[in-house]
């Protein structure tokens, strides 16, 4: 489990970690995907020291060829690809790759480029399949270089500090765990988003976040998980879709503890939006913006937050290269990675058979 003093060493080590990237220390990075959110990386990545994108990969030629314009500007000229197999045979020199491709690709990609030495950084979730999964985290185990996986918000600040308040017993003993995610639909410009079987649905692609968040609070599975889900506005919107606008799942911790979670798609504009709560005996603390309540008192506190505001995606990518350099085990390393993802189709299996789901049939 992740303790109070690793949480001190590591906010007492933000602050300079950008600055610690060094110039002459290069790692060539490749960027496989470089949609919505690969994009987003490939922009973000750029504003850290010591790092040289030498290769883009992505099936779209109009993709590809913005992307390589955004690394040429800052005077690099990196080779682009459509075909990954033929980006990782050709090109010895990467020392790492960050992998931001549709979810049912993640295991085949991610295992192809351990397989041949880089550190990876692969957007979360682990996989679309329990089976996919298992592999992914067994090539990572036994890997040359370092996997971490893309659940950024273990990297927020706020969320960092309020961790460190439970883990070091601030609100007590945990009692309940409860999350939302009520928000509009998804970008309707993404087709795989909306096909359960490439992205495995919206509990595991998009909410994965979140229930990570609850497993990184206990530090244990789930025992059994209880939901129901379904399409109720956006039947056939967009066509073929396949998966749920809405859906609520009951987990249940060891301890007696238990994590409420739903998740719709047709919230109206900032009438809900995403909470992330834990109670304990002693009160009950809001992730996002490190803010508690005690129970036998009124009026919030906020906690102490270093590097409050930053961007939890820059400072998950700064990171990974610190780990690549050091060699060292990521926060959000194959392992959790693997056990937040497993719990999410926990419930999704919940969801879609209509009966309670012991982790012994996960696992």
């Amino acid at each position: 489990m992740y303790s109070r003093r690793d949480a001190i060493k590591t906010a007492v080590a933000m602050p300079a970690l950008l600055a610690a990237q060094s110039a002459n220390d290069t790692i060539r990075v490749a960027v496989i995907g470089v949609g919505n959110r690969g994009s987003y990386l490939l922009r973000t990545l750029l504003k850290i020291p010591g790092i040289r994108v030498i290769a883009i990969c992505d099936l779209d030629p109009e993709r590809l060829e913005k992307a390589a314009a955004a690394v040429s500007a800052t005077g690099a000229r990196p080779a682009t690809y459509t075909d990954f197999r033929k980006m990782l045979d050709e090109r010895k020199d990467i020392d790492a790759t960050v992998i931001a491709t549709p979810v049912d690709t993640h295991k085949m990609i991610g295992i192809n480029a351990l397989e041949v030495g880089h550190n990876v950084y692969c957007e979360k979730p682990m996989a679309s399949t329990p089976a996919d999964v298992r592999l992914l985290a067994s090539a990572a185990k036994s890997a040359k270089g370092i996997f971490q996986a893309g659940f950024q918000l273990r990297h927020d600040p706020a969320r960092r500090r309020a961790m460190d308040f439970i883990h070091s017993g601030g609100i007590g003993k945990v009692l309940f765990l409860q999350g939302y995610r009520h928000t509009g639909d998804l970008p309707r410009d993404t087709p795989w988003y909306f096909d359960r079987n490439r992205s495995g649905d919206n509990i595991v692609e998009q909410a994965c976040h979140i229930i990570d968040l609850f497993v990184w609070t206990t530090g244990k599975h789930p025992l059994r998980a209880f939901g129901s889900g379904g399409i109720n506005l956006f039947k056939d919107v967009p066509p073929g879709r396949t998966t749920m606008d809405n859906y609520a799942v009951i987990y249940e911790f060891p301890d007696d503890v238990r994590l409420e979670f739903s998740h719709i798609y047709f919230d109206p504009p900032g009438f809900s939006g995403i909470k992330e709560r834990v109670y304990g005996a002693n009160g009950a603390i809001d992730l996002p913006t490190a803010t508690w309540i005690e129970r036998e008192k009124k009026g919030e506190i906020k906690l102490d937050v270093p590097n409050a505001g930053q961007d939890p995606g820059l400072l998950a990518l700064a990171a990974f290269f610190d780990n690549a350099r050091g060699h060292k085990q990521p926060l959000n390393n194959a392992g959790s990675a693997a056990l937040s993802t497993l719990v999410a189709m926990m419930g999704r299996k919940s969801i879609y058979e209509k009966r309670v789901v012991t982790w012994e049939e996960m696992s």
